[in-house]
């Protein structure tokens, strides 16, 4: 595991939706455990949301891991850790006032679980279409938003928007995130009232 301080990948949002490439005017989307199949020619399934989110809860509870990630007070830092089932798993820590912005994790479901302090999560309770547009207009109603404390988390499927505050003036907050498959990308997105604009796409080799 190695610590790091730049740009890493952003936690997965609330409990969420759980669709793959949804049409724009699908139901709105609620929060739940879904399997996902296994990858053909793999021994082992893969894991579901409800493993992620026992893995997170977990790993949080290792005082001697959260204890041993590095503190900055300017930027986020993180650990990388061996998720069950092939997953890609982060240890988080959030400055003071820190956050992710306006994301999504394509075709990864996830799960995170606060470690220490509290992070407020915002999402949006919809599916969004995952191509071909810049600029949607949401709908009245569909934001939703939780703080978690110590000891909570949440799982989040496919799709899922949302961004990750610690809103604390003064504690950091730390954070494990899983996600399944790896991460294939991010796309982030600026916010401005109802209307939601993608302005960047990451990959892999953006954060590792």
């Amino acid at each position: 595991m190695s610590a790091s301080s730049s740009s890493l990948p952003t936690s997965a949002s609330a409990p969420a939706p759980v669709v793959d490439s949804p049409p724009a005017d699908s139901p709105p989307a609620v929060d739940a455990d879904v399997s996902v199949g296994g990858t053909a020619g793999t021994e082992a399934p893969a894991p579901t949301v409800a493993e992620l989110l026992d893995f997170v809860r977990r790993t949080a509870e290792d005082a001697a891991l959260v204890a041993s990630l590095p503190l900055d007070p300017e930027g986020r830092t993180w650990l990388r850790l061996d998720g069950p089932g092939g997953s890609e798993a982060w240890l988080i820590s959030w400055p003071p006032g820190t956050g992710t912005g306006w994301h999504d994790h394509a075709e990864s479901t996830g799960a995170f679980t606060i470690a220490a302090g509290a992070l407020r999560e915002h999402s949006l309770a919809a599916r969004l279409p995952t191509d071909g547009w810049k600029t949607l207009e949401l709908s009245e109603g569909v934001d939703r938003t939780r703080l978690l404390a110590t000891g909570q988390g949440r799982a989040f499927g496919r799709h899922h928007v949302h961004e990750v505050l610690n809103e604390s003036g003064h504690e950091h907050a730390v954070s494990v995130h899983a996600y399944y498959p790896p991460l294939p990308q991010i796309r982030r997105y600026s916010r401005s009232g109802a209307v939601l604009r993608l302005e960047q796409t990451e990959r892999p080799e953006d954060w590792q």
